[in-house]
């Protein structure tokens, strides 16, 4: 088992935040395989104003950019960004299935693995689970660097 990381490490990899940094912590990692991350879904997320007033539900984007984002951590602790520019961007999602809505009080945890990585591009297989139960899936391509 990994290192657990923390929210200040997870600040210092990612350059979101609030309200778009989706991820609280990083339970386990292995730098270079696999990651599990966790997000508390609450009901004062801005986005459950709108997404449904009636029956609050998580937009299956975010899921699928918190899934990234955990994603990015696994990255940047795997590789030296710096040397490559400094960001990860999305080049291409694939696979994703949305299996059952995420309500506030949920906590989701995210499982990602690397499918391949190479020196400007990783691909990583994840799923999203509440209680064990699978409310996401997907594959997620990434390049890695910055301006060229």
């Amino acid at each position: 088992m990994g290192k657990p990381i923390d929210i200040h490490k997870i600040m210092q990899h990612l350059p979101h935040r609030y309200p778009f940094l989706l991820v609280d912590r990083i339970l386990d990692i292995v730098p270079g395989e696999r990651i599990t991350g966790l997000k508390n879904v609450t009901i004062n997320e801005p986005f459950f104003q709108g997404h449904f007033p009636e029956m609050p539900i998580m937009p299956g984007v975010l899921i699928v950019e918190a899934m990234a984002q955990v994603g990015g951590v696994l990255i940047a602790e795997t590789v030296d960004l710096k040397a490559l520019g400094g960001l990860i961007y999305f080049m291409s999602i694939d696979k994703v299935r949305f299996r059952k809505p995420v309500q506030p009080g949920d906590q989701l945890i995210f499982d990602l693995e690397v499918l391949k990585i190479r020196s400007r591009a990783v691909k990583m297989a994840g799923r999203a689970t509440v209680d064990d139960v699978l409310v996401a899936q997907g594959e997620f391509m990434a390049a890695l660097g910055g301006k060229e």
